[in-house]
């Protein structure tokens, strides 16, 4: 009993302490209200009190402390509020005492800080503090600084903050959640749920009043003044301020969420949402200044979307609707509150009765009907904001809506600050978990905009949409997501070509990336449904394709794009390239090379023996590579879309049995324009046509074209069926690896009964389809060794043209149209090793092309000559050599055979000394396959004595050459 009364005693000491120090403050407010001139530390003195002193100490003394600074804060807006000429009540501005600035903030400081700790006492006392906050925000730039606008917003959060639920269970404020559903803890520090001791400070329920018909004038006027504010400072350009806008954004989403109900916000939707929309819609063109800040951008897309969450929830608006709805929470619909919501929907007019109300979106007067269509309910005269929210009343709002999210979400998306599209991600989450019936006509946009995100270059953005779009990918009852993403997937498709043959990069890039993320999360059936189920709707999405990744691009878009892009001096830059590649493979210097030839640095580089694996093959030259014409229609980042979607495609053939005979259909469609390459070559030859009439003949660089775009798209699609691109979408298309360790553990994610995603996307193990994959590029492989297509000129050669026409005749688009065409199809032999593996030597096709890679190290083009030497490696590293010299020494016979036999026949073959002196020099072990040299010898010997030195003189230089490089190697 004593130590209960010791406590009594020093718990009243502390108030008295307390009131004492506050009595002293107060008391120089109230002398600052009446000389506001007057210099005090009161104020200052008073926020460190007020910040120091806790919450139960405080709550006593609330109205004691809040009276003076409520006057203090009226003099203040007084001030500095333009008066009225011709008012009645027109006061003389210099009778006003001017509050200074530093004062009336410091006023607003602890008032704010007073709002945080303290409870309010009653809905008077409420709406008497809102009344005033109200004059401050409605001051101008001009009238007051930033830090007082800045103030009175916070004030009137921590005013919001504060309100806390009844202990009336059956009070509509405890059907709320009281705080925005979006909020990131960046935000703010939230206060705690339930005030410890004062709790029940007001008999009255703050918020049940707030979300009451007697408080919807002010909510929707305190929703202008904050739009409004927020506006302000975006008009201001780089004078507005930022963090205002900011806090403003954020004001507003605490107060939405305090009022918490949809019929007390649903009258203001149009308003907030338009509102929300022109933010978001200059966000477009403002990179800087308070319109362009990412955070107020990120607050406006937050609020925007717990404000429809909140009105258009599929739940709350379920007695309005037609038609049953299916959401993926609880089902709420049998529960006694629900039938309790839908009684409070009865209209208490009686029926029949016509009310004429003002509408508040267009001004002009309405006349509704009290029955189930539309409705406008006045509850006290024609003053009421209530919306009756019917089926009718919720589609017109719903389009309405989606017109314009349509026009904002789409390039928000691709915003380059990574907290605006962090927001968008929680936002369509929020929306589609909550709205997805209301919203249906938007539902196909927020798919659009999650795909996007899905592989966002940030790891958090990406991991968070994939989550969420493989919760979606995974609900029993998809057969609306199915639809969906149908309709979106050909409608992609449609406008593919169209944004990437157009001017806007971004856009193109944004669409590619879409299609790619349906098809994958979609599965190999999904696609083999919808691109590849018929030969008309395989050759429609192929040329669709081929129309994006044709050379014909590169024409298109705007001219700015294409100056901008197009490099000035091709010739220097590729020189400046090689001699960085430090890989001059015995090239043009071979040709005028002096007697007494100097180490090359290959040679240097490649008798070090160093292995090669695949990671280090594919370092420097990462196949399937990028062609060479596609660096002039967009960047990398659009190729890999572009290139994912036909690896799919091919992938999508090997992950079923019955898919995988379509292998060679699918494949013979693009190999169709490399074959009529190869007859109209045949055709040429036939009719002893010169290069210069056959490729000024119409169509045939169209054909040239056409044909090693088929070449890189059937590269793409083999290569899609390799381990490594399996691997690489697994890698792509990842979760955080938190949830991917929890799937590991629990394998909680299944789809048909494997796990979601990456098991659907392997090639099957089956001998039978592995075998036709084989067969299938047997096929290609033969058109790609085509002896027409390498007799294609890459440069001027006598040899080639005929004697008719001067070398400066020929046009130089086709030797480099040639030379793009053999790049590619050098390439194609790399991903076909890379998918085969061991199989690719196996099968034969090593020895059918080894010795073609070998004459193209000595192409007077460095692109080929480079991918004829990382090809080179590829293949050694798949076949289980350790170095190229290892590679051709393992298949010496078969290299030295194609040797000999062209060496049978010079007038046809001129080069082939070049060759034999390039592969000695190139392999770095030549020495260990001298042996097997003897017949090359005798034909380089005979060669050498005057009658063969009198046939073909100009042979002389190479093949002394190459007998160097033979002398060379018996030094060993």
């Amino acid at each position: 009993m004593e130590e209960s009364d010791e406590f009594a005693v020093s718990a009243e000491e502390g108030r008295s302490r307390v009131f004492t120090q506050l009595k002293s403050y107060c008391f120089e407010l109230l002398e600052l209200v009446q000389n506001p001139k007057k210099s005090s530390s009161a104020i200052s003195s008073l926020l460190h009190f007020l910040r120091q002193t806790p919450s139960h100490s405080l709550q006593p003394f609330f109205d004691y402390t809040l009276f003076p600074l409520l006057l203090l804060l009226d003099a203040s807006v007084d001030c500095r509020s333009p008066k009225k000429l011709g008012s009645e009540e027109k006061v003389e501005s210099a009778n006003i005492p001017k509050v200074s600035d530093s004062v009336a903030e410091g006023v607003l400081q602890c008032l704010e800080e007073l709002l945080k700790k303290c409870l309010l006492g009653s809905v008077d006392q409420m709406v008497v503090v809102l009344k005033k906050l109200t004059y401050g925000a409605l001051l101008s730039p001009s009238d007051a600084s930033e830090e007082f606008r800045e103030g009175v917003i916070k004030c009137f959060r921590a005013l919001l903050l504060n309100l806390f639920p009844c202990s009336d269970k059956s009070c509509t404020c405890n059907q709320i959640f009281g705080l925005p559903v979006l909020l990131e803890k960046r935000d703010f520090k939230p206060p705690p749920t339930r005030f410890p001791k004062y709790a029940s400070a007001s008999e009255e329920c703050l918020l049940a009043f707030l979300q009451s018909q007697a408080a919807s004038a002010a909510v929707g006027h305190w929703l202008s003044i904050l739009l409004k504010a927020a506006d302000i400072e975006a008009a201001r350009g780089h004078l507005g301020s930022a963090k205002l806008r900011i806090e403003a954004f954020l004001t507003l989403r605490v107060l939405v969420a305090k009022v918490g109900t949809a019929d007390a916000l649903a009258f203001f939707l149009p308003g907030v949402v338009s509102q929300f929309a022109k933010v978001l819609h200059a966000s477009k063109m403002m990179t800087s200044g308070a319109a362009g800040s990412g955070d107020a951008i990120d607050q406006a897309v937050r609020g925007l979307a717990e404000y429809l969450m909140i009105v258009l929830q599929d739940d709350a608006n379920s007695s309005g609707l037609d038609m049953s709805i299916t959401v993926t929470s609880d089902k709420k619909y049998e529960s006694t509150e629900s039938f309790v919501d839908e009684l409070r929907q009865l209209p208490f007019k009686a029926h029949g009765q016509n009310k004429v109300l003002p509408d508040d979106s267009s001004g002009q007067m309405i006349t509704t009907i009290s029955k189930s269509e539309r409705k406008v309910e006045s509850g006290k005269g024609d003053a009421s904001f209530h919306v009756n929210r019917t089926n009718d009343w919720i589609e017109k709002t719903s389009v309405h809506v989606d017109k314009l999210l349509g026009t904002t979400f789409r390039h928000i998306c691709i915003h380059p600050a990574k907290k605006v599209r962090q927001g968008l991600l929680t936002s369509i989450r929020g929306l589609l978990s909550n709205c997805s019936y209301t919203l249906r006509q938007s539902r196909q946009m927020f798919l659009e905009c999650l795909c996007v995100l899905v592989i966002d270059d940030a790891e958090e953005v990406s991991a968070g949409a994939q989550e969420f779009l493989e919760s979606l990918f995974s609900l029993v009852g998809k057969y609306q997501l199915e639809q969906d993403v149908a309709q979106i997937f050909s409608r992609l498709i449609d406008k593919l070509p169209k944004v990437v043959l157009g001017s806007e990069e971004s856009l193109a890039l944004s669409h590619a990336q879409q299609l790619l993320v349906i098809m994958y999360y979609s599965g190999p059936q999904f696609v083999v449904d919808h691109i590849l189920q018929s030969p008309v709707t395989a050759t429609r999405f192929l040329d669709i394709l081929a129309m994006c990744m044709s050379q014909n691009s590169v024409f298109a878009g705007s001219l700015d794009k294409l100056i901008t892009l197009r490099p000035s001096s091709v010739t220097y830059l590729d020189s400046v390239s090689e001699l960085k590649a430090g890989i001059n493979l015995t090239s043009d210097c071979l040709t005028c090379m002096s007697p007494n030839p100097q180490k090359s640095k290959i040679t240097a580089i490649q008798e070090k023996d160093i292995p090669y694996t695949s990671d280090n093959a594919q370092k420097n030259y990462e196949l399937p590579h990028m062609p060479p014409w596609f660096v002039y229609i967009g960047g990398q980042k659009l190729y890999q879309a572009l290139s994912g979607i036909l690896r799919l495609v091919g992938l999508s053939l090997m992950a079923d049995k019955r898919n995988g005979q379509h292998l060679a259909l699918i494949t013979d469609l693009p190999l169709g324009y490399l074959r009529k390459l190869v007859s109209e070559v045949r055709m040429k030859d036939y009719n002893e046509t010169s290069w210069h009439s056959w490729y000024t003949r119409t169509g045939s660089g169209q054909l040239l074209r056409q044909a090693s775009t088929a070449v890189c798209i059937l590269n793409e699609m083999i290569f899609g069926i390799s381990d490594q691109a399996t691997e690489y979408f697994r890698m792509r298309f990842q979760m955080s690896r938190k949830r991917r360790q929890e799937v590991q553990e629990s394998d909680a994610e299944f789809v048909d009964g494997q796990p979601f995603g990456e098991s659907r996307w392997k090639v099957l193990q089956d001998e039978g389809l592995r075998s036709h994959l084989i067969d299938c590029i047997g096929r290609i492989l033969h058109e790609y060794l085509s002896h027409e297509v390498w007799d294609l000129p890459t440069e001027n050669r006598s040899s080639i043209i005929l004697p008719d026409y001067e070398a400066e005749d020929i046009s130089l688009n086709l030797f480099h149209d040639a030379a793009m065409l053999h790049q590619v199809i050098i390439e194609g032999i790399g991903v076909i090793s890379i998918c085969l593996g061991g199989d690719f030597a196996s099968s034969g096709f090593l020895h059918q092309s080894l010795y073609m890679l070998l004459e193209n190290l000595i192409s007077s083009n460095y692109h080929v000559r480079s991918s004829s030497d990382a090809v080179l490696h590829i293949l050694a590293s798949t076949s289980g050599y350790p170095t190229v010299g290892h590679l051709v020494l393992g298949n010496a016979d078969y290299v030295i055979d194609s040797i000999c036999r062209q060496l049978r026949h010079l007038e046809i073959n001129p080069h082939v000394p070049n060759v034999l002196a390039a592969m000695l020099s190139y392999v770095g072990v030549a020495y260990k396959i001298l042996p097997l040299f003897e017949e090359p010898m005798r034909s380089v010997s005979l060669e050498l004595e005057i009658l063969g030195r009198h046939q073909h003189p100009e042979l002389t230089i190479p093949f002394l050459k190459a007998v160097a490089e033979i002398a060379k190697a018996s030094k060993r």
